[in-house]
């Protein structure tokens, strides 16, 4: 009897832990992802390499400097280029317009991606991502696990997790580009560029894919892919949190706040993270004044978590909505920084010879819940409507690109590769297929045509392809085809598809072509997530509502 009733209260026991770490297993995810962050050491001074003391030619004389600068989830209606802007234009960005006003407005830009490391991924190599096994944004299985098991109350449509697919995952630094790949900082490295990279990395962690080993002379940033702003209680930052949002849940939990140069141990920011990559290149630009230099800047603003200073917050208290403040906040504070890197090209005498490419990795995010920012477009990141890949695109170089200029046909994060390439005068790899082109001679007139006429995407059942102005999308799940004529319906509200299946069927066998080139993906997808086409993540869903399942 004794035994019958110890093991009667094991059992219960057993029972009430088990109904425990069911009711906090979110929390219980949150708190090992944390436990995994490494030791951040005190901030400390970085010393960048100096260039020759004097010039062998001026300035005008060399080959071009580069400066790439991306920006990390910016909604095509988040700068006031077009019109619009954070909050009905009350966040202007004079900045960010200005390298289209002083250069080339590249009207059609695509992301490389609806995310954001696959972008990446294309941008650093020049060809489609899928073709070397990057199809999916690197992400811990703990990630996956919980918003892949969160079920939103609002949502008719739960996520899916691939349990079974874990043991087939490798450890999360080696879900990498390639060492085998050729980056543009290897390329224009062996031009005799001194090569910098700031900021957001996200293509790898192990060894001889971090990005001191893929072509850079100099890094500094957090190979992971987001960082944050400052710590979560500093004095001198606002928050926004959005409980509604498991990944907004991850991030709060699990993010440190910190960056490595070269490799080194992790250490604290002294400041703001987007002031102080700022900081730092600028730095590096005047260090490097006397030699040719590629800097590519990767802000993590304005990814979540939500941070500003408190500063760009209380510069905007028209805006009553605190989630959209320091959204815009965010946005303002990106642009003023912009502006500063700008200046410092013109104080060393820099900026005439200087190509600058502004752009984002792919569109506004529906988790943060803001309706308007990828408008006039439909749809969001994680989807390959306009408003998950149709991004803003300048560039700027005074000495060759006339001011003001447009250009209308479809061109590709894919492109900036053999661009910059092109630009330095810099031989691109012919061991192998190069996806992107030299747009130069097309923005300068010396090229007739399209770059493209066609262009492709892939994230596992998910699919797209844009042939001249017809695109089609293609996801397995929900079973949905659509069919836009983009030069009659560039907001893509009228879905051809049902009227027109001769070219539903043509353009399925173009991206069934492609597939042939493309590879397994280095690492499967363990979560499938629905994204709805017209509202934000925080609202209700309707029977009626379009959406996708997005596979990472």
């Amino acid at each position: 009897m004794k035994l019958f009733r110890g093991l009667a209260v094991f059992a219960g026991v057993v029972i009430v832990l088990a109904a425990l770490a069911w009711t906090f297993r979110i929390d219980i995810v949150l708190k090992l992802a944390a436990l995994k962050n490494p030791h951040v050491e005190p901030y400390h001074e970085v010393t960048w390499s100096q260039g020759p003391a004097q010039a062998a030619q001026g300035p005008e004389q060399r080959p071009p400097n580069i400066v790439f600068i991306l920006a990390d989830d910016m909604g095509f209606n988040d700068i006031s280029y077009n019109g619009g802007g954070v909050a009905g234009g009350l966040v202007p960005t004079p900045n960010i317009n200005s390298i289209g006003h002083d250069g080339v407005t590249l009207q059609n830009g695509y992301a490389g991606n609806a995310t954001c490391a696959p972008s990446r991924a294309a941008i650093m190599t020049g060809r489609y991502p899928t073709r070397f096994g990057f199809e999916f944004t690197p992400a811990p299985v703990g990630f996956s696990r919980l918003v892949g098991s969160f079920r939103n109350p609002q949502s008719l449509h739960p996520p899916h997790f691939s349990r079974e697919l874990v043991k087939d995952n490798p450890p999360l630094d080696s879900e990498a580009v390639p060492a085998s790949e050729i980056t543009i900082a290897e390329v224009l490295r062996a031009k005799g560029y001194h090569t910098l990279h700031f900021g957001k990395w996200h293509l790898g962690g192990t060894n001889g894919t971090r990005p001191e080993q893929q072509g850079f002379d100099e890094s500094l940033g957090f190979v992971a892919g987001a960082s944050l702003f400052l710590p979560v209680n500093d004095p001198n930052v606002e928050n926004s949190k959005q409980d509604f949002d498991p990944i907004d849940r991850f991030l709060w939990a699990s993010l440190p706040f910190s960056v490595q140069f070269n490799g080194s141990k992790p250490f604290h920011p002294n400041k703001y993270m987007t002031d102080y990559l700022t900081d730092e290149a600028m730095s590096s630009i005047a260090a490097n004044k006397n030699r040719p230099f590629f800097i590519y800047l990767a802000y993590n603003a304005i990814h979540t978590p939500l941070q500003a200073t408190k500063a760009d917050y209380d510069a905007l208290p028209q805006i009553k909505d605190h989630r959209l403040r320091v959204y815009g906040a965010m946005v303002r504070n990106l642009d003023r920084n912009i502006g500063r890197v700008l200046q410092a090209l013109k104080d060393q005498g820099l900026d005439k010879n200087t190509l600058v490419i502004f752009t984002s990795d792919n569109c506004g995010a529906n988790y943060i819940g803001l309706p308007d920012i990828n408008k006039p477009y439909r749809g969001w990141k994680a989807t390959f409507f306009e408003g998950g890949v149709h991004v803003p695109f300048f560039m700027r170089w005074p000495d060759r690109i006339r001011a003001g200029s447009q250009y209308a046909n479809p061109v590709g994060h894919i492109d900036i590769f053999a661009t910059a390439a092109g630009a330095a005068g810099a031989s691109i790899p012919t061991d192998r297929a190069i996806d992107g082109v030299n747009l130069l001679p097309y923005l300068l007139g010396q090229a007739p045509g399209r770059p493209h006429e066609v262009l492709f995407w892939r994230s596992g059942q998910y699919r797209m392809v844009r042939a001249g102005d017809w695109k089609l999308q293609v996801a397995d799940n929900p079973g949905k085809v659509w069919l836009f004529d983009l030069s009659k319906d560039p907001y893509e509200h009228n879905n051809l598809a049902a009227a027109l299946p001769d070219k539903v069927a043509e353009l399925k066998a173009r991206l069934d072509a492609q597939d042939k080139v493309n590879v397994k993906p280095g690492w499967p997808s363990l979560l499938q997530g629905a994204i709805p086409i017209d509202h934000p993540l925080g609202v209700q869903d309707k029977p009626s509502d379009e959406y996708i399942y997005w596979n990472n």
